[in-house]
């Protein structure tokens, strides 16, 4: 056989194996979106069905009318924005002082806060209760963002870790001898080197938060609620609001979506960020 078409013939495999585990990935949200535009009884039919028979906003309308929904989209926002932001503020230097000192406690404090993600949230559920009640910020959406950032924060710093590496030690040393301190050289020299690799690291660091539940669901009771809380709340005469779930689901999709499209260039450059390096 002839090898183009060899090629061709892989590459073609390729593409529908491509295809097909893009269909598979995306048909749950695919099929949560289906579902939010049928009529309140079709969504909960046995057996259900894929389509809509009729297209309706029916189900949005009255899910973001609730009471309590329009505030749980603020919280979530606020509580992500500023978790994410003491994730950088934190991780940042952290992730510099690393990379650049090389020390072995450095090494062992990297490896340190990789094990903590291995611990289960559940098993920190009660302690951090019990500490966020001393400190007087439960049922606030700075002590939910404080308990978000326990769970964002270590892989933030390994992540940066990754990018600061990917920069050679010689450009803050020759902007230190230019007259900056060793702050200065990391914020004037270092970061806008790595902005690619800051919009990776606020990515993942704002949908930890976004997407929590336990830690909403433990330290939070009115005033605070997240939409994670307030969509497993959602009950009908018949039982779940599986209509106004969806809806306000795919609602609550948007600004994940918007906010990884305008950071789509700055998100490639950071997961090729050292591709080259050497």
């Amino acid at each position: 056989m002839n090898p183009l078409e060899t090629r061709g013939r892989s590459r073609v495999v390729l593409w529908l194996l491509l295809a097909a585990a893009i269909i598979l990935y995306g048909f749950p949200f695919i099929y949560l979106l289906l579902t939010s535009f049928k009529a309140p009884l079709d969504a909960i039919a046995v057996p259900p069905s894929v389509f809509p028979e009729v297209l309706t906003l029916e189900n949005y309308v009255s899910a973001l009318a609730r009471e309590g929904v329009p505030a749980a989209l603020i919280n979530s926002v606020v509580t992500a924005v500023v978790s994410t932001a003491l994730s950088l503020v934190l991780a940042v230097p952290a992730a510099y002082a690393i990379t650049r000192f090389r020390t072995p406690s450095g090494r062992v404090f990297v490896v340190a806060a990789l094990v903590t993600r291995m611990v289960p949230t559940i098993a920190v559920g009660a302690p951090l209760v019990e500490i966020m009640r001393g400190l007087g910020v439960t049922d606030t959406s700075f002590g939910l963002a404080l308990a978000h950032t326990t769970i964002s924060l270590p892989l933030s710093i390994w992540l940066m870790a990754s990018f600061f590496e990917a920069v050679p030690d010689e450009l803050g040393e020759a902007a230190q001898i230019d007259g900056c301190s060793r702050p200065q050289a990391m914020v004037r020299v270092v970061l806008p080197l790595v902005s690619g690799g800051l919009a990776v690291t606020a990515i993942f660091a704002f949908l930890a938060s976004w997407n929590e539940f336990l830690f909403a669901l433990l330290l939070t009771s009115v005033r605070a609620q997240t939409t994670p809380v307030v969509i497993a709340n959602f009950q009908s005469q018949f039982g779940l609001d599986w209509g106004g779930m969806t809806a306000l689901a795919a609602v609550y999709s948007i600004p994940v979506i918007l906010l990884t499209l305008f950071l789509q260039r700055h998100i490639v450059a950071g997961l090729t960020l050292g591709a080259v390096k050497g």
